[in-house]
Order: structure tokens, then sequence, then C-alpha cells
């Protein structure tokens, strides 16, 4: 770093010492006396906040409330500051969840009318929605997904009311997404790299100045990951799943690259949470409790978030933030990077960022706001779990009724968690701004600011702005330099403004080369990222100056290259990545990247077709579609491999289906497994629930048998056994049990 006069110097030392800015130290609250059986009664929003514990200095305030909002799921602001709230307004009405399927739910526009952060208006944007799960504001448009469908509509309110008058749908896929509510699909965000993504399903959707939408696919995209997607700085994506009971995953690589968990990313201890009251109302029963009946383990984690913001402390920046829905709590998650692994730690011993007594607390979403605070979605209910998990003979259903859960609806809460010493920014105002007058948004310290502000140039496509752009970029200011203006961070501003140009088309190879040199690891990084569209072509002269990578000071740089390699054919590249493995054969992660660049045709899917080449067409078609079901379903608790997906602890969510008497015998009971779902032990174990796919079509669930007994080396399973298997259960509600149907089994055998 050059140091180019005496006041950046005075400056540099005064931050070196402490001096320049006030540091903030979280002390944690004291716990209460935990209270096994707490009341259920529902609380108002004022004393519901007399109940929630932060740390010293922190506090909560309520942005909005019932009757304004009902049965709140999903907040996302648009360029001006205005909130769309999806609301799930027929999710679990009672116990057994009646009258799920109404097309009656709605999409709420909130404003903030006199700027004291709290909400003055609310409007239906759009109404009759079946349990909207997804929405993305773009500019003057919300783009909304609903569950069972993967289908995206854009929604535009053209006569300024507050309310959708002209709806499109940009994305269709005629079928109907499978499984229950839980196990859909979440996210659509829009990533660093323009690219825009969901849960489980392995594609992604580009939003073009247009108004196209372009599709990608991508095998080896994480293919699970229930409620909820966030993103870090530079575009690495963060999952969770509830099913797997797995509170952050997928967030070592960017998702175009495939998933990967290294061992160990979750430190010690870090999978046991702790609530302040008793937690009667879990799934796993007595065995997810402690002697206190407080939670011992993650089970509902949603919506999670990386506070990106700029008005809480600083040491909050880049953090995970975790909602636990069913232990009433909010987790924050340190995010060490160990030579380039990035490993979560609990940021309290024994204690959580956010944690209440109310047993109607449900929080499903956390959100970095424009104005810099951290926003928490409440649905504020009894019943968290979907019907599936409530039937008769499961643990939750005598609870539920004791506690009277179920009679708890109708309710939700919006809060934003604040600093007592730090005031908030005003709304934004970006919407109809010129891309010039946006671009100064590119380097904010707000996250949301750099993301809106990409976001809205690219979709301008104004191609007017890139010199400008591609001056930001060239730029190496140092990022200590930053502390003459606050409001910036230059190493994230050369990054945006790279995947800004990448949004309007322009990859400057010139300027690429050049940023390969940037004093910003980040910025390096970002400039292998953008050479894959040489590599992709066969540009060898690229890997020239990749080649001087491979000694890089900085171990995410060497990483990136070796990821980015995968994508050029020249024996040059695999020539560089030899050289990186030789290099870092012990080092796990890039090891790793190495491993799998190396691989670059061969994909799973491949390894698949490859195993069955030998059956007739019919059963071939049957187990590739088999594949692509189970992948965005089955997936989440059994793995990729079958073998079932592994705790932290070694345990198993779901048992092994390699190998299994089940899925190897008789293939009416297999049927009837996935109809109804299964309980009760299995080989002496326990797992849990196995949820109904009954919902679904007879040839889907034969497909997904056909492809998990291919894995067996079995033959397949016609969709007239699953319609007998229907027929024959059909006026059974309950799970099963195995000991039920090897009884099922032997009458058959003997008629």
């Amino acid at each position: 770093m050059k140091i180019k006069n005496v006041f950046t110097l005075l400056v540099v030392l005064l931050s070196l010492f402490g001096c320049g800015k006030k540091e903030y130290v979280d002390k944690i609250y004291e716990k209460p006396e935990i209270v096994k059986e707490a009341s259920s009664a529902f609380l108002s929003p004022e004393e519901s906040m007399k109940t929630f514990y932060l740390p010293e200095g922190y506090k909560v305030e309520l942005v909005a409330s019932e009757p304004m909002i009902d049965e709140p799921v999903a907040i996302a602001w648009d360029g001006n500051g205005r909130m769309y709230v999806a609301e799930m307004n027929t999710y679990m009405q009672d116990v057994n969840g009646s009258g799920t399927n109404r097309n009656i739910s709605k999409i709420k526009m909130l404003e903030d009318l006199d700027g004291d952060g709290k909400m003055d208006k609310s409007t239906v944007f759009i109404d009759s929605l079946l349990l909207p799960r997804m929405i993305l504001p773009l500019e003057n448009e919300l783009i909304v997904n609903e569950t069972f469908s993967y289908d995206l509509w854009s929604y535009k309110d053209t006569d300024g009311d507050g309310v959708a008058d002209k709806k499109e749908r940009i994305y269709y896929n005629p079928n109907r997404r499978g499984g229950n509510l839980e196990h859909q699909q979440s996210g659509l965000i829009w990533n660093l790299d323009n690219w825009t993504y969901t849960t489980y399903n392995p594609i992604r959707f580009k939003f073009k100045s247009n108004g196209k939408v372009e599709i990608d696919s991508l095998d080896n995209m994480p293919s699970k990951g229930q409620w909820g997607l966030t993103q870090d700085d530079l575009g690495n994506m963060y999952y969770s799943s509830a099913g797997a009971e797995d509170p952050a995953f997928g967030f070592q690589q960017p998702p175009v690259y495939g998933e990967f968990n290294a061992k160990g990313r979750l430190a010690k201890g870090f999978m046991e949470p702790w609530p302040v009251v008793g937690t009667p109302d879990v799934q796993g029963g007595p065995k997810r409790l402690r002697e206190d009946g407080t939670l011992n383990h993650f089970t509902g984690v949603a919506g999670q978030e990386i506070y990106r913001g700029h008005k809480l402390p600083s040491s909050l920046y880049g953090d995970l933030f975790i909602p636990e829905p069913v232990g009433r709590l909010i987790r924050r998650a340190k995010i060490k990077n160990e030579n380039g692994k990035k490993v979560l730690y609990s940021a309290y011993d024994n204690a959580e960022f956010m944690a209440s007594t109310d047993l109607n607390f449900r929080p499903l979403q956390a959100k970095t706001g424009p104005d810099g605070a951290l926003y928490i979605v409440d649905m504020y209910r009894g019943i968290i779990q979907e019907s599936n998990w409530t039937k008769k003979g499961s643990f939750l259903r005598p609870v539920i009724l004791r506690k009277n859960l179920d009679k708890n609806i109708g309710k939700g809460r919006i809060y934003r968690i604040v600093h007592e010493d730090i005031e908030l920014d005003k709304k934004p105002n970006l919407i109809g701004k010129k891309a010039s007058d946006l671009i100064e948004y590119l380097g904010h310290r707000n996250g949301w600011y750099r993301n809106t502000a990409q976001k809205l140039i690219v979709l301008r496509g104004d191609e007017s702005v890139i010199p400008e752009l591609q001056a930001i970029a060239r730029d190496n200011t140092s990022f200590l330099d930053g502390l003459f203006n606050s409001d910036k961070d230059f190493g994230l501003e050369r990054v945006t403004a790279l995947w800004t140009l990448e949004g309007l088309g322009n990859i400057d190879k010139n300027l690429i080369k050049e940023k390969l040199k940037d004093e910003d690891y980040r910025v390096r990084l970002t400039a292998i990222r953008l050479s894959e569209n040489f590599l992709k072509d066969g540009d060898a002269d690229m890997l020239q100056d990749l080649e001087q990578l491979i000694t890089d000071t900085d171990v995410n740089v060497v990483n990136q290259l070796a990821l980015s390699l995968r994508f050029s054919k020249d024996k040059k590249a695999t020539e560089l990545l030899n050289a990186i493995n030789s290099k870092y054969e012990s080092h796990e992660i890039i090891s790793h990247a190495v491993v799998e660049s190396l691989k670059k045709d061969d994909s799973q899917l491949d390894q698949l077709k490859s195993r069955i080449a030998g059956r007739d067409l019919g059963s071939i078609k049957s187990i590739v579609k088999g594949y692509d079901a189970y992948k965005q379903l089955c997936i989440t608790c059994h793995g990729a491999d079958l073998k079932g997906v592994p705790t932290e602890d070694g345990k198993l969510i779901a048992p092994s289906l390699i190998g299994s008497e089940r899925v190897k015998g008789d293939k009416g009971t297999l049927s009837k497994i996935l109809l109804n779902g299964l309980i009760g032990p299995i080989e002496g174990k326990e797992y849990g629930i196995m949820m109904p796919l009954k919902d679904n079509s007879d040839e889907w669930i034969a497909n997904v048998l056909s492809y998990v007994r291919s894995m067996n080396d079995e033959d397949g399973v016609h969709k007239k056994v699953v319609r007998n298997a229907r027929a024959q259960s059909k006026d059974r509600e309950d799970y099963w049990t195995l000991e039920e149907l090897k009884k099922e089994e032997d009458k058959r055998k003997k008629k």
C-alpha cells in the first residue's frame, strides 16, 4: 500500500490504534429461568417484544403487525424501499391442515410514509395466490412463484395505485412440483454473478434488459435446501435444511461449481441451540430435548441471512443469522476463513443472538434492510410444522392439542433489530435514477445498495455507463483509503463494477488480465471467474496469465483458479491443475477443487446412463426422470449417494437406500411407503418420519422407485404397481410401520 500524504498516514495510524471508530463489544444477556411448559396465549406485539432477549445495546423495533399483515413468510424491498410481504394465509389453519390448497393467499406492499421506520400503509398488491414462496422485485415489477409450481410470473402496477394489474408468465414448466409444501423451492436470489438462484432446482435464471429470461441448467448445482437462501459479498450461497436438521451448507464455493461441504465446516457444538423457553412441540420428540425441556439440536432452521448492512456494529458485518422457529431463537454465526476453508462458529457461548419466551414467536426469515438494520419476519403462530408431521400417531399432534397451538392463527409481525447508539439510514430512492447516477452505490457499505444498484443498471441495459464502470474497475485504490469515505469499500466497488460490466455483456479481455494482478484478493478472484468466458471459448492466451496465480499469496485465489480451470478443454489447463495439485495436494479445499475440475465432462448423470445402458428405452427414460425427481426432494435426507445424510455427530438423518431390504424387496410394499410415509424404528434405529408422497402422480413415484432400485441393480417399478398400491391403501391416512407392512405383505402372499 502506498501512503499518498501525511493526512492519509494519520488516518491509517488512527485506524491501526483503534482511535478512528467506536468499537462495540457484545455483552450477552442473562438467561431467565427456563419454563418447560410456558403459556401459548397470544401476546400483543408490545407484550411479545418484552419477551425478547438480545445482547446489550441492541433493541427490537416493530415495523408491521396484524391486521396490516397476516401469516407473513418472506419480505423484499424494491429500489425505493417499498416492502413486499408474501403471506401464506392458508398455512396450517388447524391441526389437520384443512383448506391448505385454497387460492386466497396474498402479497402486500407496505410503505413507510413518514420515514420513522414503521409501516403506515398496506396495500394488497396481489391476491388469490396459492401459498406464494418467492418474491423478487426488479424495477417496476415483482417476480413471484407459488407453491406446487415451477412457474415464474411477472406482476406490474401500471397505474400507480399499489395494486398489480398486469400479469405475465415469464417461465413455464408444465410439471407440478411434488412433495408437501415444506419441500418446495425457495430463494429467487439475484446473485452477484447476475444469475438468479433458488433452492432444490438445478436451474438458474438471468433477467435481461429486453424483458426476456435466460434459463441455464446445471447438473452439479446444489439440489437441496429448504426455506431460505442468502449470499455473501463474493456470491457464495448459504443453504439450510430443516428436514435434514442442517443449519448451513453449500457455502464453501459458488453454486455453479457444485455442492461441497467440507468436513468440520461447523465448529464443535454449533448444532446445539440455546433457547430460553421449553420446546414441547418438536417433531423429533424427547430425543431432541434437554432435561430442562429446551431444544438440544437445530431442527426448524429457515430464512438465513448474511448481514451485510452498515448501521449495526461493524463486528456483525458478514455474520450469518439463522432463524430457528421451533426453538424461538436466532443464531448468530461467525464465519472464519481458516486457510481457505470457511468454518462457522457460534458468536456466543451457550446463548443466542436473539431468543424469546413467547411460544408463538416464529422467526422465519432474516433480511438486511436498506436502512442498515436487520429485519426479522415472525409468522407469529402456534403450529409451525406442515400437516404431514401432525397426523395421528405423530409426536406433535397431542402436544399441539394440549397446548392449543392449533388455535393460534391469523397474525404476524415484522421487526427490525437496531443498536441504540447508531442512527439508521432513511429509505432509499433508486427507482427512476439514471444508470450513471446508480454507479455511486456500487461501493456502498450496505450490500443491499450494491446488489440493488447492480441489478437496476443491468436491467436498464444502458451501455453508456460502460466507460465509467471500466474506470472504477481499473482503479486500484487501497481498502484502507476507504477510511476517507465511510460509505465506500473500494475493493468491493471494483468487484461489483466488474460483475455489472458482465451483466451488460461487456467482458473486456485486457481489463480482466489487469485485474488478475489487483492488490485486493477479492478482485483477483473475481477476475478469474470472469476469465471463464474466454476459457470456454478455448482461449489459450488467457491460460498464460492465469498460470502466474498458482503462486498467489492468497489460498482463496488459488482455489478459485482450480475451480475455474474446469471450463478449459486445453491441455495447458490440465497441466496447471496438476501443478496446483502438486503444490497443494494436502490442502483439503484446493485439492477437492482440483479433483472435481479434472473430472470435467464426467458428470453424475453420465455415470448413471452408463450404468443402465443395457436396459430398454422405456426403463432408461423412467430412471432418468426418477433421478431428476430424487435430486429435487429425496436428496435432502437420503443424500446424493443414497446412503443417508450424516449429521455432524455421524448419525444419519434417514436410512441408506443402498442394499436396503425394502428397496430391493416387494415393489407394492415399497410403493406404499412412498404413498403414506413411514414411522417407527427401522432395523432398531429411529429416524423420525418418512413423509407421505401421495400427492405425486403414480408415474412420478414409479420413476423415483425405478431410479433407487437401479442404483441397487434391480429392475424398475411400473406405474401400475403404484396404482394398485394406492387403491389398496386409499382409505389410509396414517403413516405405515414396518410391522404393519409385513402383515400386509404376508396377507397378499397367502392369497
